[in-house]
Order: structure tokens, then C-alpha cells, then sequence
């Protein structure tokens, strides 16, 4: 089974991922591309995320490819170590779980729940796994450029490192104090999966027991292959 046709006929997320800055800092001046380089904003998103052991935020995901044009929406958790959890409100019943150690994917009323071994996964939320460990912003992405975003913010693209056969270019969009607001994510065949982040809450109260997964009686399991 190829994983990625099915996920993709649902719809994507990633990556995260991630996330609204609670420290918006509008009173000072926003600093221009020139004053502030790939390198010092790298190390501002790795200690931002790092200083986190657990993030909520919604995020809105729009995809653009293979003649659709597609925009979904819900909750993002991210629990450390190596949690994560895309909970859908549009479309509803939409789940996507990191456990830890299987990567779970099922909709309401999908006749199979897909699971696939998280070191195994190649999926556009895998971008956002960074996070979830000793970010290292630098040692995931590749060939970094930076330029100012229209609203005060930075944009930052590269490419994520062990997946240039899949995604030539990602872009995140990010505060001046290192919070990520946005994403987005060009595959090798055009097409373009984005996420908008918002209302981040920084060290949420977050159960481990939300990325726990049991699937619903009578659906079968089944052991997806990572892609080609």
C-alpha cells in the first residue's frame, strides 16, 4: 500500500509544526532581514521551541496540487518526546497521531486505520517533528535564505534534510522572537501544502493519554508501506 496516495486524498497537514508567538513583542521595532541573520534566526526558533515541553495551537491547512485546491482546519498538540496530535474539526472525525513510535492516520467511517512506524514516515507533518525533540533548526533544513515578511516577521526557506527526492523547498514564516506562523511546503510535482498557526499556548496542560490511539471496534489496522 502506498501511504501517501490515501493521506493525500484526505488531505494534508504539515508539517508542523507551528506556531503563533505568545510574545508578540509590539512594542519595538521590528528588525529589518539586513540586522538579523539566517543564522542568529535559527538559533531563535531552536531556543524558543526548546525552552517548550508541550504546545497547543490551532492551524489551518490549505493544499493546492493534482487539480484540487483543498483547506482544512483544527488543534494541533505537540507533547515531548516525540508526540504529536493533528485533531480535525473541518473536515470532523479527521485524526493524525504520533505516538512516539507508530504514526496513526484514520477519518470517522474509513472502513481501515492506517499505522506505519514513525521512523519509517514520510509525510508533510513530518517537517514539524523538529520540534518535538532538541530543536536544531539548522541541522534540519538545508541551503537557508532569509527576507523580511510584509508583517514585521521573517520568512525562512531551505529544505528539509532526507527528503530532497519529496520536497524541494519549505518556508516558514516566523516572529522576530522565534515562534513559527506559518508554513508551507512544495513537493517535487508542484504541488503546495500550506499551515497557518495560531492562538499558540506555550506549555499547555496536555494529557499523554491524547496520543494514545485505539482503533474502533471492528476497523482493522493496517500496516501501511512508506513511499517510494
Amino acid at each position: 500500500m502506498n501511504l501517501r496516495r490515501p493521506i493525500r486524498r484526505g488531505g494534508l497537514l504539515f508539517l508542523t509544526a507551528a506556531l503563533l508567538s505568545a510574545f508578540a513583542g509590539a512594542q519595538q521595532r521590528p528588525q529589518s532581514a539586513a540586522a538579523l541573520d539566517v543564522h542568529t534566526l535559527a538559533q531563535r526558533i531552536d531556543q524558543h521551541y526548546n525552552k517548550l515541553h508541550s504546545l497547543k495551537a490551532g492551524f489551518t491547512e490549505t493544499y493546492v496540487g493534482l487539480g484540487m485546491h483543498r483547506q482544512e482546519s483544527g488543534t494541533l498538540l505537540l507533547l515531548k518526546p516525540g508526540r504529536m496530535r493533528w485533531d480535525y474539526s473541518s473536515p470532523a472525525g479527521k485524526l493524525f497521531i504520533l505516538d512516539g513510535k507508530y504514526a496513526w492516520f484514520y477519518t470517522q467511517g474509513d472502513a481501515q486505520v492506517q499505522r506505519i512506524e514513525s521512523k519509517k514516515l514520510d509525510d508533510l507533518r513530518s517537517p514539524l517533528r523538529f520540534l518535538l525533540g532538541h530543536t536544531q533548526l539548522e541541522k534540519e533544513l538545508t541551503n537557508l535564505t532569509l527576507k523580511p515578511a510584509p508583517n514585521g516577521g521573517f520568512i525562512l526557506t531551505g529544505q528539509p534534510r532526507g527528503q530532497e527526492k519529496r520536497i524541494p523547498r519549505l518556508t516558514l514564516t516566523v516572529t522576530k522572537d522565534g515562534a513559527i506562523t506559518a508554513m508551507e511546503i512544495e513537493e517535487i510535482d508542484g504541488a503546495i501544502t500550506g499551515f497557518i498557526f495560531t492562538g499558540e499556548v506555550p506549555n499547555a496542560a496536555v494529557s499523554p493519554g491524547a496520543f494514545h490511539f485505539s482503533p474502533p471496534a471492528g476497523v482493522p489496522v493496517i500496516d501501511a508501506l512508506p513511499p517510494v
